[in-house]
């Protein structure tokens, strides 16, 4: 991974930083979330928010990130629609299929199997499908951010367009794929190498990277685990 710089936050945030030194926060929860090191609650600076759903633990600090960094929001229209009501200027809205740029990095939208709401001020608020994301830039190994997700099909068909050496996999459970699903998610999509996301959080997010490093080891999968701010490159 020397091209390319993935610092986990915890959770399921991640700040990439690629060959260009285009920097892209993914899922920003970052002040009340308790895995978040304390130096890391303000990154700055940034090129790019990317917004898988609109989970509040994937979305309560984006409002604020973009504010005070000036980034541009890369999420579906509904999730960009609504930040940009509430003052948050540079936005990319897309959808399934699409591909924007960032810097020097192609980000085109995928599926995702989850759900999508905001809970604002009392109000549920419906905030498109989830998503994740296909990361590219020259020189660096092309990445695949699941986001939330359960196990579909068409990871293969990911696998077989996009051709990602690396994943970011949510492995908690119970929300999401667990282990067992996350170890097929690596065979279907081809990938070498896997961050595992979205686990260790709270105590009802059971899968670990040691379970799934289990069910990946006889198969040449290195499961790279960090520990919140350590950085992978």
């Amino acid at each position: 991974m020397s091209t390319l710089a993935i610092t986990w936050l915890g959770h399921a945030t991640c700040l990439f930083q690629s060959p260009g030194n285009t920097r892209l926060l993914a899922d920003p929860w970052l002040a009340t979330n308790p895995a978040c090191p304390p130096q890391w609650h303000h990154p700055s600076p940034l090129d790019g928010v990317l917004i898988s759903h609109g989970h509040s633990d994937h979305i309560e600090d984006a409002e604020g990130v973009a504010r005070a960094t000036g980034a541009t929001v890369v999420s579906n229209f509904e999730i960009c629609s609504w930040l940009g009501k509430k003052g948050v200027r540079n936005t990319k809205p897309m959808n399934k299929g699409g591909t924007v740029q960032v810097g020097d990095v192609q980000i085109t939208m995928v599926n995702a199997e989850h759900s999508s709401s905001y809970d604002d001020q009392g109000t549920t608020v419906y905030l498109g499908e989830a998503a994740g994301f296909i990361l590219r830039a020259p020189g660096a190994p092309t990445v695949y951010f699941a986001g939330d997700t359960g196990l579909f099909g068409d990871m293969r068909l990911i696998g077989d367009l996009y051709k990602p050496q690396l994943a970011c996999l949510p492995i908690g459970d119970v929300f999401t794929m667990g282990p067992e699903q996350a170890a097929r998610a690596c065979e279907m999509l081809g990938v070498s190498q896997v961050l595992p996301i979205h686990h260790g959080t709270f105590p009802l997010l059971t899968g670990t990277p040691a379970a799934l490093t289990a069910l990946v080891d006889m198969t040449g999968v290195q499961v790279i685990d960090l520990k919140p701010g350590e950085t992978a490159q």
